[in-house]
């Protein structure tokens, strides 16, 4: 497995992402459906950056493909200086683990594990020791307003405290790069208004790489940047 760099090892002027000509296309039954068409874009390290677009426009391919969940049928993506794709399953694997957290418009919770468990899993993953993991996670939990809440399981939440319970899983282990795909979709708008809110300040404090896809105006205009998409390709 290739090694990654380690993160005091990345020159501070190379972007947190750079895409380079990103396609996929897929075979079917009806022939070749093309996805994403040569998209280009850097992000420098720091920036908020929304993806907007129609429904069936690409961007949440494109947010997997960030995200090493899906393999391009041709060109690049760099995070933190390093070709993702030019490494293999495990190398992704790893690569996410240190640098990424990712927020999903369904929580994407285990619903065995009660609200404490869910935010200390992916530190355990990292090797951190429970005792740890555990103090990490409950303060992150406080953070996000669920301090009453640690010991429930998903079923027992709403849906915006299970998406604070997203975040905090996202957030606690400090990545220097945060996705979300449509992290308001499933919830209320004044829901969806507050955990926005929860997420940018938790983005600010912590100066992690925010890309995140929505189809809501009013989040993309918090973000310093916006792109947008149709039929594959930005526009």
């Amino acid at each position: 497995m290739k090694q990654l760099p380690q993160q005091n090892e990345i020159n501070n002027n190379t972007p947190a992402i750079a895409v380079h000509h990103l396609g996929k296309r897929v075979v079917d039954s009806g022939g070749e459906l093309i996805i994403l068409q040569d998209v280009s874009f850097i992000v420098p390290a720091g920036q908020s950056l929304a993806i907007v677009g129609a429904s069936g426009s690409g961007k949440s391919t494109l947010l997997g493909l960030l995200a090493g969940l899906d393999i391009p049928s041709s060109g690049q993506v760099l995070i933190d200086g390093v070709d993702i794709f030019a490494l293999d399953e495990d190398g992704r694997a790893a690569l996410r683990k240190q640098k990424l957290g990712f927020v999903f418009q369904s929580f994407q919770l285990l619903g065995h594990l009660t609200a404490l468990e869910n935010v200390m899993l992916p530190l355990e993953l990292r090797g951190e020791v429970q005792a740890t993991s555990r103090q990490r996670a409950q303060q992150m939990l406080e953070r996000v307003g669920l301090a009453s809440r640690l010991r429930h399981y998903p079923k027992y939440l709403s849906g915006g405290e299970q998406q604070r319970v997203a975040l905090a899983r996202a957030f606690v282990t400090e990545p220097p790069l945060l996705l979300a795909d449509e992290p308001t979709g499933s919830l209320d708008s004044a829901t969806g208004v507050a955990v926005m809110e929860l997420m940018f300040a938790l983005n600010r404090e912590r100066g992690s790489t925010l890309v995140l896809v929505t189809h809501d105006a009013s989040v993309a205009d918090q973000c310093d940047r916006i792109l947008t998409m149709a039929a594959g390709k930005l526009v």
